[in-house]
């Protein structure tokens, strides 16, 4: 991509996807490859749970939670180096990660506050991109990035995706209950982000699909950067 071209029209990069389908890996990667900025909303919707939880919020009760929801301060650091999260100025990159918050967050992202103010904060971060975004999650390109330059769907069989997220549990020391537990969880969270009212999973129409499942990571990335590169060389690239 032509860096005089991004400067006229910043590069707008929308992933979504279900849980362990890659996402954030191969987000984090093409936007350090094309140099873009790179944003992480699902750390965005656990760092809210977070703080929901920390503060005694009832997760399960929708009003509370949409009224305690414009309370905390979330930024999230876009570079793609070294990404942060913080809430109210702590660095919560690990506690959003836990089983606590895994268990709750799409009980909190079903929340239409919730998720009106984040999508408020995500389309600010892209609007302060100095050469574009690369935004993963579950509705980028479907609600919060709608014209996007690029929108890519990433999935992968269920087995697949269970056989990653095990791998990265046990990579970080994770024991082998709770991963046992967090596996089993990716089926309820897909079927609890999918069927949910406001902003479900979904493919957007106009999303290109692409199926991890028998790729490598180099080859994910080399798919992606390939397809952003191809979208933001079109004139009609937003």
């Amino acid at each position: 991509m032509d860096t005089a071209d991004r400067a006229h029209a910043p590069v707008v990069v929308a992933i979504d996807g279900p849980s362990g389908s890659g996402k954030s890996t191969v987000s984090r990667a093409v936007a350090a490859r094309l140099g873009l900025s790179f944003l992480d909303t699902g750390a965005m919707y656990r760092a809210m749970t977070w703080w929901m939880l920390a503060n005694d919020i009832d997760v399960d009760d929708a009003e509370a939670v949409a009224i305690a929801c414009g309370k905390p301060v979330i930024v999230s650091g876009t570079d793609a180096a070294g990404p942060t999260i913080t809430v109210d100025g702590q660095d919560v990159s690990g506690p959003i990660r836990g089983p606590e918050v895994t268990a709750k967050v799409s009980a909190v992202s079903a929340v239409p506050a919730v998720r009106a103010r984040l999508v408020e904060l995500q389309r600010g971060c892209a609007e302060v991109a100095p050469r574009g975004i690369v935004a993963e999650g579950r509705d980028m390109g479907t609600v919060v990035f709608p014209d996007a330059t690029a929108k890519i769907f990433l999935t992968a069989s269920g087995a697949a995706r269970a056989a990653r997220r095990a791998a990265e549990l046990r990579a970080k020391g994770v024991d082998e209950a709770t991963i046992a537990s967090m596996a089993a969880d990716l089926d309820r969270r897909d079927a609890a982000d999918s069927s949910r009212e406001t902003a479900p999973l979904a493919q957007a129409r106009d999303a290109v699909l692409v199926d991890t499942s028998e790729l490598t990571l180099d080859q994910v990335i080399d798919t992606v950067a390939t397809l952003v590169e191809e979208r933001a060389q079109q004139p009609s690239a937003v």
